[in-house]
């Protein structure tokens, strides 16, 4: 006898849209894809330091499910010790124009007024070494 699958498992996986939204509302999920885009390729150390308050095992889930995705890509060199460093593939690059867009909406409604969860600090993320920041650090800057 066949298991019954349940109603949001079969929406999935009959609609592309929600299988992709499943995927990005993941805990931290658009956060990372969003450093990745913003700072380019990065040392899982250097992820972890740009997403405050993300555990080293969430973020680690997280990464492997964005490459079993082919949304990011790992690559690994044998040195001592190994360095990983994870960037955009194809797939993540796609969603560019979506994470600019949201980029612009965080923007404008920051300059309305202080967003929830401001006070936390949940939406600052530290400039890159080397670069100023922007006037909203997290802000993706376009080069």
């Amino acid at each position: 006898m066949k298991a019954a699958r349940s109603p949001r498992a079969t929406a999935s996986a009959a609609c592309p849209m929600a299988s992709l939204l499943q995927m990005l509302m993941g805990p931290w999920t658009t956060y990372i894809l969003w450093v990745l885009q913003r700072d380019g390729p990065q040392r899982f150390g250097e992820l972890k330091r740009a997403i405050p308050g993300i555990s080293a095992k969430v973020l680690t889930e997280r990464l492997r499910r964005l490459e079993g995705e082919r949304v990011i890509t790992r690559s690994y060199k044998a040195t001592i010790p190994p360095q990983v460093t994870y960037a955009l593939a194809e797939r993540g690059h796609d969603l560019a124009r979506v994470l600019d867009s949201l980029n612009e909406v965080a923007t404008r409604w920051h300059a309305e007024k202080e967003p929830v969860g401001a006070e936390s600090g949940l939406f600052t993320l530290p400039a890159k070494r080397g670069r100023s920041p922007s006037p909203c650090q997290g802000s993706i800057q376009n080069s």
